[in-house]
């Protein structure tokens, strides 16, 4: 590919007044207005003074920022250009946006959680994804359950204006974002959404107000489900404590977490006999960090366990100790230097659950339990997005920027199911750059607005059928 002309032939002007550079908007806009994302924030926010004025126009605007591409208060700007306002009313100007998130208290921060969660089951209702649709009496998903994955992450800031920035767990600058996601299986679902969120100091320990956390993200899993869906919460070693734990049991969840080796886990794992463990293979090899080696085969077992044994009686959670054993891989080195052991080494990682046996065996157990790990594709997606910067210097204002980015989240994962099955489960760069950052032309003719849109684009048919949906969705999403 090379240029047509050279560019002393070219030549470049902005002054096109109908034209707009993410015309994806439209229908993504129509999708968060059907769903009452204004409606729910005027109704839930009650941010004071003149700041708080039209906040459910100032949320939306907000959102549709982000799920063009904005990631700071100043990149809002990319709303009021061109043709834009023939598309979009009261589109705000970043200092105003700027002003409105400043106001917040954390009492707002919270109601704004209100709406995401509430927006969220209304993008359930229209778009019959997100779990609603897991037909948990089919052969196909019978017994299945719906995955809550709780972990946090540190998103790195800059300047010594934050308030609550400091160094967290990875020794980076930063707040810490603490997330949980739900997955379904089944026909029909989508990739993760973020069903709970909240920011914290850059200091702070993993498993604070993860007790708060992980009760909200489990009743909202089991609104998004309804009454005979089936949860389970998975978390590491660092949310291993009585609070996340009873949180997930009292929300009606099972809970499939990792345990710190602490003597009476090694007590335990000594008492496995050798002929419990059960050889498995990898579907894809995994890097272990400790022995920098590809691992690409283990073997696992399980014994009954009760967690939290050295508390009082009403504490104490009885469920199975699952273990998963590598070889020591750097037996061999010993071995060569002269320091040869009496017997074959092992490394042991082991995790609690109180999931049904009959359900999840222990292969499967195991093998649902290292799936944990795409919540880690969840926080890169953020963090290439919305959460690529936290603006403020305010740390409440950065609560409600996490919030609003989350809300972009599971929008732009709301439109792109609508789109294509193979967008159900993209990125949010992948459905923004084919779905959302799509050139337009604004057109007027006899009272109706038609966006000329490029020829040949290669996502056209996924984008026509969004539009198509938003404009006229089916009764029964509708409906709900």
């Amino acid at each position: 590919m090379r240029l047509f002309h050279t560019l002393v032939r070219t030549s470049a002007a902005f002054d096109d007044p109908n034209l707009v550079s993410s015309a994806g908007l439209v229908p993504v806009l129509a999708l968060a207005d059907r769903a009452g994302l204004r409606e729910l924030a005027g109704e839930h926010l009650s941010v004071p003074g003149d700041k708080g004025a039209n906040a459910g126009l100032k949320v939306a605007s907000l959102v549709a920022g982000m799920v063009a591409g904005a990631d700071s208060i100043d990149d809002m700007a990319l709303l009021r250009h061109g043709g834009m306002i023939r598309v979009f009313a009261r589109a705000y100007a970043p200092s105003t946006l700027g002003s409105f998130l400043r106001a917040f208290t954390f009492g707002h921060v919270r109601q704004l959680d209100a709406v995401a969660g509430r927006f969220l089951l209304a993008l359930a209702g229209l778009t019959g994804r997100f779990g609603s649709v897991v037909p948990t009496d089919s052969e196909s998903t019978r017994g299945e359950y719906a995955l809550v994955d709780v972990d946090d992450t540190v998103v790195e800031v800059h300047g010594h204006a934050k308030q609550g920035a400091g160094f967290g767990y990875n020794r980076v600058r930063g707040l810490n974002a603490l997330l949980g996601t739900l997955t379904t299986t089944g026909p029909g679902t989508s990739g993760p959404v973020i069903v709970a969120q909240r920011l914290r100091k850059g200091s702070t320990a993993s498993s604070r107000g993860a007790k708060r956390l992980v009760g909200d993200a489990t009743k909202t899993a089991r609104r998004l489900l309804g009454p005979a869906g089936r949860v389970l919460v998975r978390m590491d070693s660092a949310f291993y404590g009585r609070g996340p734990v009873h949180a997930a049991l009292t929300g009606g969840a099972q809970v499939s977490v990792t345990v710190r080796m602490d003597r009476r886990v090694k007590a335990a794992i000594a008492t496995i006999p050798e002929q419990a463990w059960t050889t498995i293979e990898y579907t894809d090899a995994v890097f272990d960090q400790d022995s920098g080696r590809w691992i690409s085969s283990a073997e696992v077992a399980e014994l009954d366990f009760v967690a939290f044994g050295a508390q009082p009686q009403r504490e104490q959670v009885p469920g199975r100790l699952i273990v998963r054993r590598i070889p020591d891989f750097n037996a061999d080195t010993r071995r060569a230097i002269g320091q040869d052991t009496l017997f074959d080494l092992w490394r042991f990682h082991a995790f609690f659950t109180t999931a049904d046996a009959a359900i999840l065996d222990t292969v499967t157990a195991d093998r649902t339990h290292r799936g944990h790990a795409i919540i880690e594709q969840v926080h890169a997606d953020l963090k290439n997005s919305a959460l690529a910067h936290l603006p403020s210097g305010v740390f409440t204002a950065n609560a409600a920027w996490l919030v609003l980015a989350v809300i972009a989240f599971n929008l732009t994962r709301a439109a792109g199911s609508l789109a294509a099955a193979d967008l159900a489960k993209a990125t949010t760069a992948t459905v923004r750059r084919k779905l959302v950052q799509v050139p337009g032309r604004v057109a007027t003719s006899a009272r109706r607005v038609t966006i000329h849109l490029p020829r040949a684009w290669p996502w056209e048919n996924a984008w026509t059928r969004l539009f198509d949906r938003v404009a006229d969705p089916p009764a029964a999403a509708a409906a709900s």
